[in-house]
């Protein structure tokens, strides 16, 4: 057999074992819940404004305050940097025009 069956086959197995709690490679990243509306609310945006400012479609960040759905990547990224220093991100983003 190939070089991909061999690759697959070893990560079946080891999938196989962190699913019964055996010892296996698996890398779990956990990571901590973001309030989105808090973030929101932090710079004192309408839900709306906040959607065009960022480029975050309405829905959603609707659906991201409701806990319907969770950010993830560069959209997780961005939320965590508007938390941290939102006048700088609105500044940043206010010199683009």
């Amino acid at each position: 057999m190939g070089k991909a069956f061999t690759e697959i086959s070893a990560g079946l197995i080891d999938a196989i074992a962190h699913a019964k709690g055996d010892e296996s490679r698996a890398v779990l990243r956990h990571h901590t819940p973001i309030d989105v509306k808090a973030i929101r609310e932090k710079t004192g945006m309408s839900q709306e404004r906040f959607s065009a400012t960022f480029g975050i479609p309405i829905g959603t960040l609707r659906h991201w305050e409701q806990g319907l759905r969770t950010p993830r990547g560069t959209a997780r990224v961005l939320l965590k940097i508007v938390d941290s220093n939102p006048k700088a991100v609105i500044k940043a983003i206010q010199a683009e025009d």
